[in-house]
């Protein structure tokens, strides 16, 4: 089967005659961090009495539900985009033969996103609350929600409030728990999945990305970067209601809670640089955080989230083609890249991946991080 992309509007399959069938190019980002979003452009025409095609189509009206589907070969289906139109924008010249129309939109998350809210949480933990929102809209929680969960919030400590719309609160959240919050589909179009899970760095590579040798190449170019100005270890202390001294909760920590996708994380690769700087000894990079939490556990959980967020020092971005890669590419997953030397081959993660459909292409540029990078070879060559 060849890759193919299916279009639905309002949860229907666009026909042949529909306009999205006659687009020129679709963008979609997905990204584990922030909204997914569509642009689709289309051409524009003149009618003979003077006025634009296109413009009153239902398919792209405010508020419309777009799918796409995006399916390589021998693979299943992929469901890459899923949410509402919310923006036109038109580019119109003499005689309208170069004139486009720019349909724009965002996934369904938008949808949480549309009242501020104040409310108070209580007895909850952080992914128990996760969970309840999303059900109101009718998305299905992730199974793995609450995994690795803050304590529930209960009125012997702090109760927890919440001052935003639905959306802001919970990423407000998950930054603190060092989580990822968004919505996204796997395969069908509106069976919505709400994430509120730490990375899952442990699942098996989804693709390959091959570099060298070039004969067996699903990739041309890679672009790889590393970043160490960023703390490897967190010292935490606060006080707590029941406990007013200044240090009743103490947490010092090297440890993220993720494991590593290659063999050397942030601390082992800067070592032997450290060793050379004159008076830093022992020392590693360390932040200092202050927070309010009831108990000591808490206060473990938010430095791992820093740990975290600080530790994905390792970026790789590049450009695949679905044709040769004979896959499609989604945030979230594990890849693997081969052929790119011992320090920068291996797993990593997909933090985001920008879809360009053209009637007959489909290219993905992606960025891929990780915390860690592979063992050099011997003698350091």
């Amino acid at each position: 089967m060849a890759n193919a992309l299916q279009i639905l509007t309002d949860g229907v399959e666009a026909g042949e005659d529909s306009l999205c069938k006659s687009f020129g190019s679709i963008e979609i980002e997905e990204s584990v961090d922030l909204p997914g979003a569509i642009e689709i452009s289309l051409p524009l025409d003149g009618t003979p009495a003077g006025d634009l095609t296109r413009l009153t189509d239902p398919s792209i009206q405010p508020y419309a539900n777009l799918c796409l589907v995006a399916t390589a070969e021998e693979k299943p289906p992929e469901c890459i985009f899923d949410g509402y139109v919310l923006s036109h924008k038109i580019h119109m010249e003499t005689g309208t033969t170069s004139s486009t129309l720019k349909v724009w939109g965002q996934d369904a998350s938008w949808l949480m996103n549309l009242d501020e809210r104040a409310r108070e949480w209580i007895g909850m933990t952080d992914g128990g609350v996760a969970n309840e929102i999303f059900k109101e809209y009718g998305i299905t929680p992730a199974s793995e929600n609450t995994e690795d969960d803050s304590p529930a919030h209960t009125e012997s400590g702090h109760t927890l409030m919440q001052r935003a719309t639905d959306i802001q609160f919970l990423k407000q959240l998950a930054r603190r728990n060092g989580k990822l919050c968004r919505v996204a589909c796997a395969d069908r179009p509106g069976a919505r999945i709400g994430y509120f899970g730490k990375p899952d760095l442990a699942a098996a590579p989804a693709v390959t990305l091959t570099l060298n040798p070039s004969t067996t190449a699903t990739v041309h170019a890679l672009d790889f970067e590393w970043d160490v100005a960023r703390p490897s270890e967190v010292a935490a202390q606060q006080a707590l209601f029941s406990d007013p001294d200044p240090s009743a909760a103490r947490v010092e920590t090297k440890d993220s809670g993720l494991p590593l996708l290659e063999a050397r994380g942030l601390s082992d690769f800067i070592s032997p640089g450290l060793g050379s700087i004159q008076a830093m000894g022992d020392r590693k990079p360390k932040a200092l955080l202050t927070t309010t939490v009831d108990d000591a556990g808490e206060l473990a959980l938010r430095a791992r989230s820093l740990l975290r967020e600080a530790g994905f020092f390792v970026r790789c971005k590049g450009e695949a083609d679905v044709s040769q890669l004979k896959a499609v590419l989604r945030a979230g997953m594990v890849v693997q890249i081969d052929g790119a030397g011992s320090i920068h081959s291996g797993k990593y993660f997909v933090w985001s991946v920008r879809h360009t459909i053209q009637p007959r292409s489909h290219k993905m540029s992606f960025v891929l991080v990780r915390n860690a990078v592979g063992s050099p070879p011997p003698g350091g060559a």
